[in-house]
């Protein structure tokens, strides 16, 4: 099993910047690709960014340019840099993991909210 906590969700004007950090505990050597979603009311879950084991890295189009995801392995720690923030991205972000055989594991979520 894999343990997710968030942190460093908050409230932030229209074009600032916020760091968000996921801690994974537990199986950590099984995890393979680590990921941001968010879900806004009314809306379904969507991803955000994913990184792989390797590094490899995705976006989704709305985020590209503005968001970086990263992943500290000695540290058991993803990241998600978020510049130039919009009122669009408001949303309760959730990390992701997704183990080699296929178990997935959720965070409680961190509230992002980008007042206009």
């Amino acid at each position: 099993q894999v343990q997710l906590v968030e942190s460093g969700g908050g409230l932030v004007q229209s074009g600032g910047s916020l760091r968000l950090s996921c801690a994974a505990s537990g199986s950590i050597f099984s995890i393979n690709v680590m990921a941001w979603y968010r879900q806004a009311p009314g809306n379904q879950r969507e991803l955000v960014a994913a990184i792989t084991a390797g590094g490899g890295t995705s976006y989704a189009n709305s985020v590209k340019g503005r968001f970086t995801i990263s992943r500290d392995n000695a540290k058991n720690t993803v990241y998600l840099q978020m510049n130039s923030l919009k009122p669009e991205d408001t949303a309760v972000y959730y990390c992701n993991a997704d183990t080699y055989n296929l178990n997935r594991s959720w965070g409680r979520g961190t509230q992002v909210t980008v007042s206009s």
